[in-house]
């Protein structure tokens, strides 16, 4: 089991014994989704895999809190960010702006690339290399600019 793993199920345990209700069911939520894909593709994760998946998570919850702050569900907008916060705490430390437009910089220069239309290129080894350290939006934006420019 990787070290991430084995950290969301020790703090599924540490919730239920502390009645943390909130916690619990976001980390089961998290275990849910990590058990499904196992099941799914047959392969025990590793943590690459996990933090890809906690990431999915995370995007979902602030596309729910977007919804529900549009519709004036107060209620669930406080819910879907206690599981927001619970969630971003498996991540691994994000990188800055400045972090992001130069690893962008130098897979442009590793692949060679120019243009848009090697966009596609770039984005995939981009999101080899930096998944779950930057947003996805964010690389995709230094990635752009550093085509266009």
């Amino acid at each position: 089991m990787s070290p991430l793993k084995d950290r969301i199920t020790e703090d599924m345990k540490a919730a239920m014994r502390a009645k943390d209700s909130q916690r619990l069911s976001a980390v089961r939520l998290l275990l849910a989704a990590i058990k499904q894909r196992e099941v799914d593709e047959r392969v025990v994760l590793d943590d690459a895999a996990v933090v890809a998946i906690v990431d999915k998570l995370i995007k979902q919850r602030k596309d729910s809190v977007a919804a529900f702050a549009q519709a004036g569900r107060d209620d669930l907008v406080a819910k879907e960010s206690a599981e927001l916060q619970v969630l971003q705490a498996y991540l691994p430390q994000r990188l800055g702006a400045d972090e992001v437009r130069t690893e962008v910089a130098a897979l442009v220069a590793e692949l060679g690339a120019a243009g848009p239309a090697d966009m596609g290129r770039v984005m995939a080894a981009a999101k080899t290399r930096l998944g779950g350290r930057a947003e996805m939006a964010q690389v995709s934006a230094a990635v752009k600019q550093a085509l266009a420019g």
